[in-house]
């Protein structure tokens, strides 16, 4: 069980293995108030599902865990197919499509052992957050609540059309912004999260903004997308974005919003508070609108 600081209250959190339809998923599982064994103490309002970026890791959503469970609901931060315990089985990886497959497999997995409250709350970071759009473009038989993105455009910024690899450092510009924004060690401690990103995964990205206009209409949960201010792999032109948001014609609510003091890894730095605050006030928007 872990104790927070500054009035957040304790959890219980651990890693565990999924089987999603055979493939084994590493995962972190954060339950409220001291969830253990598959019970927790009460009811977890809502699972949020939390899916990581391109060669990273679970861990990439330490920071967010204590405020979520702190407001009642469980957090599933899973390893993507292809990384971590599914990466000797399948060292090729999948394309984004078959991602959200399996993460509903492994949604379906988890639901069986586990209370997920009110439904699945969809939660991706830069190449999760593509992921997470395929996700709710699929039908996987469980409640979907809506789906947060940040770092996830539609057409790429020219300067990034290379696609420098995490691993090798050749996207510190593109992945971190100006370094100031990140607190003091942030950079060392970063190298634990970091994972060869899977050649299928890596193939594919050219594609997505073909893939993002073959599924935006199939989409069916409201959506907020989230970019930062000094986000570098995505045309942010108003013109590129609105176009984006236009396609997602039967989301029942869309929103756009820019995080400023925020580099593309939001979610290590300096503004992941606010960050974190704006994606669970939306979630609690999602459970309102549910609920009328």
């Amino acid at each position: 069980m872990s104790t927070q600081p500054g009035g957040v209250r304790p959890y219980s959190s651990y890693t565990y293995t999924l089987n999603a339809a055979g493939i084994p998923l590493s995962a972190i599982l954060a339950l409220p108030e001291g969830g253990v064994s598959g019970v927790s103490a009460s009811a977890p309002r809502s699972t949020i599902l939390a899916i990581h970026g391109r060669g990273m890791r679970a861990a990439y959503w330490n920071s967010f865990i204590p405020l979520a469970t702190s407001l009642g609901h469980a957090v599933l931060a899973v390893d993507r197919p292809g990384y971590g315990d599914s990466a000797d089985l399948i060292p090729e990886g999948q394309s984004l499509a078959e991602q959200a497959e399996t993460l509903h497999a492994a949604l379906k997995e988890h639901a069986a052992a586990y209370d997920i409250g009110a439904g699945v709350f969809l939660l991706g970071h830069s190449d999760g957050g593509k992921v997470a759009l395929h996700t709710a473009a699929t039908d996987g038989g469980l409640p979907l609540l809506g789906l947060d993105a940040s770092g996830v455009g539609h057409h790429y910024n020219p300067e990034a059309l290379h696609f420098p690899s995490t691993l090798g450092g050749g996207a510190t510009k593109l992945n971190w912004g100006p370094l100031p924004l990140y607190p003091p060690g942030t950079f060392k401690a970063s190298r634990a999260l970091l994972s060869p990103t899977p050649p299928r995964e890596s193939a594919e990205t050219l594609r997505w903004p073909g893939q993002y206009e073959d599924l935006a209409d199939r989409v069916r949960i409201p959506v907020r997308l989230t970019f930062a201010e000094h986000e570098a792999w995505w045309d942010l032109d108003p013109a590129t974005l609105t176009a984006m948001t236009d396609r997602l014609t039967s989301s029942p609510h869309v929103a756009l919003e820019h995080l400023p003091a925020a580099g593309h890894n939001i979610s290590l730095g300096h503004a992941a508070t606010a960050y974190h605050l704006r994606v669970l006030t939306f979630l609690e928007d999602c459970l309102m609108a549910g609920r009328s």
